[in-house]
């Protein structure tokens, strides 16, 4: 015990030694030591036991035990009753100092672990009250901000239509920059909160098997039905069945399919294909339009809130279907991107991860059958 305490102390240890177990656990206090070396068989009390009792009174206590015997037995015994490491007397100081080093690196380790572990748990709390400021936050912005919209859009629409003959061109045209006004903020502020909806982590994405072509399907008849211009041609291929939350990724297909309608409605003949297959890890689909397209210095915008590379008066729109679809896609643990040029069309891919078989049973969406 003494060779082995003046040992360690020249190496820099600070260390304290103990002939008599019940004075080793007598002398013990919580985080007063970071490891404790025992003998495996001693007259009072054997290190299993020894480890066992200081760990009671500081359960941080890491052991080391030492054994003549030289059997794996004791050794296999000694690891499964909370000794960290053992070591195979007669011994050399070099087995006993990587033994100690290693036993420290191990607990620094798991201290770190411990540490970083509750620095998660309180982000976890604090991110869970800001997920609730943040609906308390959706809900004023839905209820109490909307409102005062739609009174200032009602009164200019009673100027408007009774009261016209009183107010001359320019006082028409102030009320229709009024009521224009009013019905663009509470477009922006739809977006937002449909943004919020879709960026919100805090609801667990619901993941089922699902019938991919089916879904952009359904999604193409309910973008259909907001699309005016030329009748457009719409195929949509057989696509590759994925995983993943229907709700949310009808959103996708919805926000994409509106957009490709959108900027190739000024086209004679639009044409818009969906397409998809499977490469490597990844399913990629690809959503093909001969619209107006967008210059690719720009890119880096088009899924940012509310950034737009169109000026209103060319198409309308809010900024936000790009952002959600993103959004989504990455929640689901995929990617988004685009290729385009100015007056050449547009295509836009986003992929999934593979999970699960492609070939099984799919979850079809009550109404989605039959062509787009």
């Amino acid at each position: 015990m003494r060779a082995l305490c003046d040992s360690l102390g020249l190496e820099g240890y600070l260390v304290r030694g103990y002939v008599s177990a019940r004075e080793a656990l007598a002398a013990l206090q919580p985080s007063a030591f970071d490891l404790l070396i025992t003998d495996l068989m001693m007259p009072e009390m054997d290190g299993i036991s020894l480890t066992q009792a200081a760990r009671a009174i500081d359960p941080r206590l890491d052991a080391i035990v030492m054994t003549g015997h030289g059997t794996i037995d004791t050794a296999v015994r000694a690891m499964k009753d909370g000794a960290l490491d053992y070591i195979l007397k007669p011994f050399k100081l070099d087995a006993i100092l990587v033994a100690v080093a290693r036993a420290l690196d191990l607990q620094h380790l798991r201290r770190e672990n411990a540490r970083l572990e509750q620095s998660e748990r309180r982000k976890s709390q604090e991110l869970a009250l800001a997920f609730k400021d943040l609906e308390s936050f959706s809900y004023s912005v839905s209820h109490d901000l909307r409102a005062p919209l739609r009174a200032i859009d009602s009164f200019g629409q009673i100027l408007e239509e009774d009261y016209a003959p009183a107010l001359d061109a320019e006082g028409r045209r102030i009320v229709g920059v009024i009521r224009n006004g009013a019905r663009s903020m509470d477009r922006l502020i739809v977006g937002l909160l449909e943004f919020s909806r879709a960026a919100s982590a805090r609801n667990a994405l619901d993941w089922d098997p699902l019938d991919m072509t089916a879904l952009a399907q359904a999604a193409a008849r309910e973008a259909r039905l907001l699309y005016q211009g030329p009748e457009p041609s719409l195929v949509i291929e057989q696509l590759p069945n994925a995983s993943g939350d229907a709700t949310l990724l009808r959103q996708v297909w919805i926000n994409l399919l509106s957009n490709a309608l959108k900027y190739s409605a000024k086209r004679a003949d639009p044409r818009i294909t969906v397409s998809g297959g499977v490469e490597g890890e990844e399913i990629i689909y690809q959503v093909e339009d001969n619209g107006a397209g967008f210059d690719m210095r720009y890119a880096e915008k088009l899924f940012g809130v509310f950034q737009r590379l169109h000026p209103d008066s060319e198409f309308c729109g809010t900024g936000v279907g790009l952002a959600i679809v993103e959004r989504i896609i990455t929640r689901h643990g995929g990617r988004v991107w685009a290729e385009s040029a100015p007056g050449a069309g547009a295509c836009f891919h986003f992929a999934l991860p593979k999970r699960g078989s492609l070939d099984g049973p799919a979850t079809v969406p009550a109404g989605s059958r039959g062509p787009a």
